[in-house]
């Protein structure tokens, strides 16, 4: 089989019709569009990463996308450990960032 271009206006699978949503991301409006993840929403936003690890305390953002990795975890209308690349925006979703506390610095002067 040899690929071909398909015209855009004969695309079969081409977007719909978008329907857009607003979420609240750590209490700022965020905009994206019914059936995106939040992973989505936060990316488009150009938001990279929203966890910092507990003992390094390093920027996690999404990793896999496909649910595996757990590096996207964020809260979600109060819920705790919600993968943001799992679930679809709603709109209204008040989504608040897992951000551990800064590790404490050791004596060996790092």
């Amino acid at each position: 089989m040899s690929p071909r271009l398909v015209p855009a206006s004969d695309d079969p699978i081409g977007p719909g019709a978008t329907t857009p949503i607003t979420i609240l991301v750590n209490g700022d409006p965020v905009d994206g569009v019914l059936g995106q993840t939040l992973a989505g929403v936060l990316l488009a936003s150009d938001t990279l990463s929203w966890r910092t690890t507990p003992l390094s305390g390093r920027r996690r953002g999404a990793f896999c996308g496909i649910g595996v990795c757990f590096d996207c975890l964020v809260v979600v209308n109060g819920q705790r450990d919600v993968r943001a690349c799992q679930r679809r925006a709603r709109a209204g979703d008040v989504v608040e960032f897992h951000l551990a506390p800064a590790p404490p610095r050791s004596d060996r002067g790092e």
